[in-house]
């Protein structure tokens, strides 16, 4: 038997294969069709092309907010030909097999917790910051509950409005993402050296998120990935560290901040454990 790991980002979509959810094949990485019926057709044709073995289960993570029973994605801006698409049943339909989704963020962040940087910690948060920003709350190995899902990347800070100006709400995401900062500055991300101070500024505005972060969730570990996190050039972890804890001086001990260890395969790896405890 082999399980079929997916990660359905909005640029990129990874597949593999599992024979033990403990490791996985070597991945195929592509660029995640517009049209959602390319896109299972995409995955199908991975799936195939690694394996001849019966698939047993399918899982991993989807862009956007999913339904209440996580078949499906009921809000998405990129995708946006996937939304209100039967995704679960799609996928799953020539296999016969169980499809277990759940938001791409929640899902690298249940692989870190597991594999990577989180995995000595019993309440984990992971915040992705990249073209948007998301993140989840892991507690003793599993996804926290929530009714809909975790968007931290939608709180609103209450920073001066120079920096974004009039008309547009000052959430954690349009003041770190990638796309925030190129809109700000006119060029990719990746195209501002290490030397600007914009840098450290993102390191303030990311810091004033995770404070909310440590207050409403407590975690004794946050983990940061995503491309203007581990990428380079990036938001400095160490200027992340110093300015949280002075968001919480007084209030509370900062927890650790740690870097993303798994790279682009933590939704992999997070599939792996998504099957095996939904299959409980």
């Amino acid at each position: 038997m082999a399980y079929a790991l997916f990660d359905i980002g909005g640029t990129k979509t990874r597949v593999a294969i599992s024979q033990d959810l403990k490791t996985f094949s070597e991945k195929l990485k592509f660029d995640t069709p517009p049209k959602f019926v390319d896109g299972i057709a995409a995955i199908h044709e991975a799936i195939e092309s690694l394996t001849s073995d019966p698939i047993e289960a399918l899982g991993g993570g989807v862009r956007g907010p999913l339904n209440g029973d996580k078949t499906g994605i009921i809000r998405e801006d990129v995708l946006t030909d996937w939304v209100e698409q039967p995704l679960a049943l799609a996928l799953g339909k020539p296999y016969s097999a169980p499809v277990f989704l759940d938001n791409d963020a929640a899902t690298v962040g249940l692989g870190e917790a597991h594999f990577g940087a989180g995995k000595e910690g019993k309440i984990v948060v992971y915040h992705t910051v990249s073209t948007g920003v998301g993140g989840v709350k892991i507690e003793n190995g599993k996804i926290d509950q929530a009714s809909i899902g975790f968007e931290p990347g939608h709180q609103i800070l209450d920073i001066d409005g120079s920096v974004l100006g009039g008309g547009t709400v000052h959430t954690l995401e349009n003041l770190v993402s990638g796309a925030a900062l190129e809109k700000r500055r006119g060029v990719k991300p990746y195209e501002i050296p290490q030397t600007d101070p914009v840098w450290p500024e993102l390191a303030g505005y990311l810091a004033r998120g995770l404070r909310n972060t440590i207050v409403y969730w407590s975690p004794d570990t946050i983990v940061l990935g995503g491309s203007m996190i581990i990428g380079d050039p990036r938001i400095m972890l160490e200027d992340i560290q110093r300015e949280t804890a002075k968001m919480v001086e007084g209030l509370m001990p900062c927890p650790k901040i740690v870097d993303a260890t798994l790279s682009d395969e933590g939704g992999l790896y997070g599939a792996m454990v998504l099957i095996e405890q939904r299959m409980q």
